[in-house]
């Protein structure tokens, strides 16, 4: 069974959680260097993401779980 996470989410924490610099600067940036992200290629298949860092955002999709919002607004915001 998956422990539910409390802790606080928002995209700084999902960087935190993705071990990415996360203030605000490092989160513009990356995402500007990163998009604009193909349609057809799936966010946790992104040739940027490490092994690690694709699994988890390919279980918080699978899973429907606590980052699900967080990962959907990233995944937005690399592909506008």
């Amino acid at each position: 069974m998956r422990r539910m996470d409390l802790s606080e989410h928002t995209l700084r924490a999902l960087f935190d959680q993705l071990g990415l610099p996360s203030n605000a600067a490092a989160i513009d940036a990356f995402i500007a260097q990163h998009r604009p992200l193909a349609e057809d290629i799936k966010l946790a298949d992104a040739p940027f993401w490490s092994p690690a860092q694709a699994q988890f955002l390919r279980e918080e999709f699978d899973g429907d779980a606590d980052w699900i919002e967080l990962v959907d607004q990233l995944n937005v915001r690399l592909r506008a």
